[in-house]
């Protein structure tokens, strides 16, 4: 498909069915160039997807003093990271952006001012784990990012304000981890599926419980729901995208666990798709 008819394509935010929306657990970068139970996971829920007009990422690696939005038409692949085999440096995801879409966000949130970026691209918690869903590199892809200074509530308050996207052809996801304690990883255990301490086994399972009881409140409080929640999320920068996700969740939908499984004792791959019931 050329370059030209997927912008008319993004230009055409029109009324459409609704969207899912999606939480993705994006974990070790190596994932993108790997073959292992998360990647397979994804190419699983990828089949029960509709080809969106375009997509909307927040990731985790996106952190700044207000929102911004991604608005040039070619982002670039970010490699945000160190220390890794030269083949992952290789990765390119050459998805093109979407200006209009860029502006009908800033356009639809009220709340605040949405600030138009030039220069970012698509940081590894947005690539690393869309090329498995749509790996033609074909549909439009923008980032928002994560305003630092603010507390969940807010993010979850910001998030309701994109709800009207997902009738407009624009597949949500949030990308980060639900438990994401790095300074307490195991390591030598990073190929072992499955090896979780128990703090983090216990709040991976009480995140799922206020998932399931439809507890938003008690997971945009995450921080005093005890010692567990606290060494499951020491910084916020991960576990905030879930918020994003979890905000525009309706009442006719339920939430579909998949990936659900902790690596190196403290780091959860956790991942969710919210649809209809």
């Amino acid at each position: 498909m050329k370059l030209n008819s997927l912008y008319a394509i993004s230009q055409k935010f029109e009324p459409t069915e609704r969207m899912p929306v999606l939480f993705l657990g994006h974990g070790n970068p190596m994932n993108a160039i790997d073959t292992n139970i998360f990647t397979q996971g994804f190419e699983s829920i990828a089949k029960t997807l509709p080809k969106p007009n375009a997509i909307l990422c927040i990731s985790a690696h996106w952190e700044t003093k207000g929102t911004y939005v991604t608005a040039m038409e070619n982002p670039k692949t970010i490699h945000d990271f160190g220390g890794f085999p030269q083949a992952l440096f290789d990765v390119q995801y050459p998805a093109p952006g979407s200006p209009i879409l860029a502006k009908e966000i800033k356009k639809s949130i009220s709340s605040i001012n949405v600030e138009l970026d030039y220069d970012w691209g698509l940081d590894h918690g947005t690539w690393s784990v869309i090329k498995f869903l749509y790996p033609k590199a074909d549909i439009p892809i923008i980032q928002m990012s994560i305003d630092y200074s603010q507390p969940a509530s807010y993010h979850y308050a910001l998030a309701k304000e994109l709800a009207s996207l997902r009738r407009k052809g624009v597949l949500i996801i949030g990308s980060g981890n639900s438990v994401h304690n790095l300074g307490t990883a195991a390591w030598d255990k990073m190929s072992t599926p499955g090896y979780a301490y128990e703090w983090a086994t216990i709040a991976n399972e009480k995140i799922k419980d206020f998932i399931i009881k439809g507890d938003h409140n008690s997971l945009i409080n995450f921080d005093k729901q005890g010692r567990e929640m606290l060494l499951a999320v020491p910084t916020p920068e991960h576990y905030l995208p879930m918020i994003y996700s979890l905000a525009l969740q309706e009442k006719d939908e339920q939430a579909v666990f998949y990936n659900d499984s902790i690596i190196a004792g403290s780091l959860n791959m956790l991942s969710i798709k919210f649809e209809k019931i």
